[in-house]
């Protein structure tokens, strides 16, 4: 399992700071954002355009995702454990015990086929 680790790269280090604005200004229009593996504990994400944006095996600890639109993001093997999730949409890809087993134990959540 890959451990969350620091990115070097300038929209992960608005998102790190909370500048959620000026990440959503600066994010590409076409094409996607790579955020893999990022770490994203603890940090307020509500006003994020999560729309193309790869969080493949990210980590979410305690983050607030609350009323984020994730469905074209993608979040196979992310981890939301404790995250704040009230009314966030997910991935159709993602079953709802996923989402569950995620939030309460941390597990990194598998997608399923459509």
């Amino acid at each position: 399992m890959s451990q969350p680790r620091q990115l070097d790269n300038p929209l992960y280090r608005l998102l790190r700071d909370e500048k959620v604005a000026d990440f959503n200004k600066q994010k590409p229009k076409d094409g996607s954002v790579d955020l893999r593996g990022a770490d994203l504990r603890g940090l307020d994400l509500r006003l994020l355009d999560a729309s193309h944006i790869d969080f493949t095996d990210a980590y979410f600890r305690g983050a607030d995702l609350r009323g984020l639109d994730l469905r074209e993001a993608n979040l196979e093997g992310a981890s939301i454990a404790h995250a704040q999730i009230s009314g966030a949409y997910f991935p159709a890809q993602l079953c709802a015990d996923e989402i569950l087993l995620s939030m309460q134990f941390g597990t990194r959540m598998r997608y399923r086929p459509l």
